[in-house]
């Protein structure tokens, strides 16, 4: 069965998000605009790691931006551009898990090793965003859900009804690539749970794999910016 990659991206933020805010002081990695609810319950709460959740949603920003502006030079230089920065998220991914693993469960949210190793999960799922977005914009979303699952019940809405025709096809097609997605998503999150319950901070060394599986693809060897 060929691997669908907007699927296997949308496990892997799942994992990712999960992992992140149960190991680094509630911090989201993937749906970054979360931090803001969390960033206010740190500062009532006096809780650790405020200064990571100030932080994600500027460095998921400047890394989008940065990203899309740099595929151009990559795209002209004859080099697969969703490759390319695939291939750069995994070794954010890598380094970001390196730092995990090192500064151990122990530690606090406002220490810089966490807020490095944070910051470098926000950055891969902003690549990963970007990539998706403007590689895979037929695709659902891969790191966040609430849209997807408000035009999954739109469309759902839509069936009952009795949509015929060309119209019932396309939502019927949409309904399950969404549907595919929030339920890998789910998965990756229940499976960050449990990793994590499990090994503690290692449960990122497993992050730079899940990346490097939609490398392997061959849908991901051209696309142009």
């Amino acid at each position: 069965m060929k691997l669908s990659v907007p699927v296997f991206m949308s496990f892997t933020a799942g994992y990712i998000d999960t992992a992140g805010f149960l190991a680094l002081q509630g911090l989201f990695t993937a749906h970054v605009t979360g931090n803001f609810v969390t960033l206010g319950a740190a500062l009532v709460l006096g809780t650790s790691g405020a200064t990571a959740k100030l932080l994600a949603l500027p460095v998921f920003c400047a890394v989008i931006l940065v990203t899309h502006l740099a595929s151009f030079p990559v795209a002209r230089a004859g080099l697969p551009v969703l490759r390319t920065m695939l291939s750069l998220q995994v070794l954010l991914l890598l380094f970001g898990a390196a730092l995990a693993i090192f500064v151990g469960p122990q530690q606090k949210g406002d220490d810089v090793l966490t807020i490095v190793a944070g910051m470098s999960f926000v950055a891969a799922m902003a690549i990963q965003n970007a990539a998706s977005r403007v590689h895979l914009g037929s695709a659902p979303p891969t790191t966040l859900m609430t849209g997807t699952t408000t035009q999954i019940m739109i469309d759902i809405a839509n069936l009952v009804r009795g949509l015929e025709g060309e119209k019932r096809q396309e939502a019927s097609t949409r309904l399950s690539k969404m549907l595919a997605n929030v339920a890998a998503f789910a998965a990756g999150c229940a499976a960050g749970a449990i990793l994590y319950s499990q090994l503690s901070m290692w449960c990122f060394a497993i992050t730079p794999v899940l990346g490097l599986v939609p490398i392997l693809a061959k849908a991901t060897r051209a696309a142009a910016p």
